[in-house]
């Protein structure tokens, strides 16, 4: 196939036609300068439907004056989303992330273009989806086209993200940085956190953690450690210092050792500087990145992630504040699982006991009518809060609602267990 090279970027979009279903790269690899130059090209058009993870930078396909030209199908939300799914206009899909690339292969969901942003090709001809693999590898496998915008700041990474430049029906080339997500500021609430959650890893641990002041705060815990491992779908900042200080070797891991394993990255300059042609770092399909088959094969696996709100049996909601949506189901069950089934794994939620500046408690007797059960009652293990840890697995409602009012604000512990008396018929 000849590739066509364009001259802008309005000219790589224009043969995108009416009623296509567009699969765009997410996270920091979000094309935003193809998105500009389809917010203009989609005006001209009817019935595009884009598919997305988390984009970043992604305002200009976020004007409510696209309605009834592009609509988005998340399945995953991110601010710029966020109003148009309030009003009804866009879609949330809740979705294990590891099934997403499922939906490509199978043909459940149809594919006709795939945007998409890359780094230049090499002397092979090969060009690599940079620092965001995740739901992309597959998208680009099954799409009727692909459009690239070969941005030379993009770094060249390992795993699977190669992607051959004649597999691209339209290229264009142009410098842009990199979104730069700062570490999260810390305060006394996440430095807690972060020390209550360091204390249940151990040396040899393989880690999955998120971005955010919590996982940083974790991780600035663990710089005694030793021959940890990293098996996580997205990795940021945090990360570095314990590689650089020898506590992150990857040694013990089982898959991929000597490997930090990852969908996609989110960070610094630092960062991409770090991953940018390191084959330390292997950018993988999520499909097997988290599948639950794979991340159990590690042993030790420690999964820590975050939640809005956790009712007393443990019922654990992450994608929404009550029926607004406001992410998405995400990896969080593919690693809360996985690592329940590795040999001595441990699955962590850890969150501030309240949020609303302290009036609004994340622990409740009662989920917010419409809030979305992502991590089950049957799967949780550990809650942690800066009060502290609450190991649930194999408690029973009442010993679960004792262990969580212990580490809720004191602020709120009585009324707790007024509401969860009455409402569970317990006596705590």
């Amino acid at each position: 196939m000849t590739v066509r090279i364009c001259q802008s970027a309005l000219e790589a979009v224009s043969v995108i036609e009416n009623n296509e279903y567009i699969w765009t790269h997410s996270m920091a690899a979000t094309p935003r300068v193809l998105f500009k130059a389809l917010a203009v090209h989609a005006k001209t058009k009817t019935n595009l439907t884009l598919l997305q993870l988390h984009t970043e930078r992604a305002e200009a396909l976020s004007s409510f004056e696209l309605v009834g030209h592009l609509r988005h199908r998340c399945y995953f939300s991110s601010a710029e989303t966020r109003p148009l799914l309030a009003k009804g206009q866009a879609d949330y899909v809740p979705i294990f992330l590891s099934e997403v690339p499922k939906l490509f292969r199978s043909g459940e969901q149809e594919i006709d273009t795939a945007i998409i942003q890359v780094s230049p090709p090499d002397k092979h001809g090969m060009c690599t989806m940079g620092v965001s693999v995740e739901a992309t590898n597959a998208a680009c496998q099954v799409a009727k086209k692909i459009i690239a915008h070969i941005n030379p700041n993009m770094p060249r990474t390992h795993g699977d993200s190669f992607i051959a430049y004649d597999r691209f029906h339209s290229v264009y080339w142009q410098d842009d940085e990199l979104p730069i997500h700062a570490m999260a500021a810390q305060d006394d609430i996440t430095q807690i956190i972060g020390r209550n959650v360091a204390k249940l890893i151990k040396d040899g641990d393989c880690l999955q953690m998120g971005i955010g002041a919590i996982p940083d705060a974790v991780l600035a815990c663990l710089s005694h450690r030793k021959d940890l491992g990293i098996h996580t779908e997205m990795f940021s900042d945090g990360v570095l210092d314990l590689v650089e200080s020898g506590a992150i070797t990857n040694k013990h891991k089982k898959v991929h050792p000597g490997k930090i394993v990852t969908g996609f990255a989110l960070g610094s300059k630092r960062l991409y500087d770090f991953v940018d042609d390191n084959p330390e770092v292997v950018f993988l399909d999520i499909e097997y990145v988290n599948d639950t088959s794979i991340i159990r094969r590690n042993d030790y696996v420690v999964a820590i992630n975050s939640a809005l709100q956790i009712d007393i049996t443990g019922q654990v909601c992450a994608d929404s504040i009550g029926t607004s949506i406001y992410s998405g189901v995400g990896g969080q069950m593919d690693f809360m699982r996985g690592a329940s089934l590795s040999k001595g794994g441990r699955a962590i939620i850890a969150l501030p006991s309240t949020a609303g500046k302290g009036n609004i408690s994340r622990i409740v007797s009662a989920l917010t009518p419409g809030a979305g059960v992502v991590t089950t009652r049957a799967h949780v293990q550990y809650i942690v809060t800066e009060y502290g840890v609450a190991n649930l697995r194999g408690k029973s409602i009442r010993k679960r609602a004792n262990a969580l009012i212990d580490i809720a604000h004191p602020d709120f512990r009585n009324q707790l267990r007024e509401e969860t008396n009455t409402l569970w018929g317990l006596k705590i």
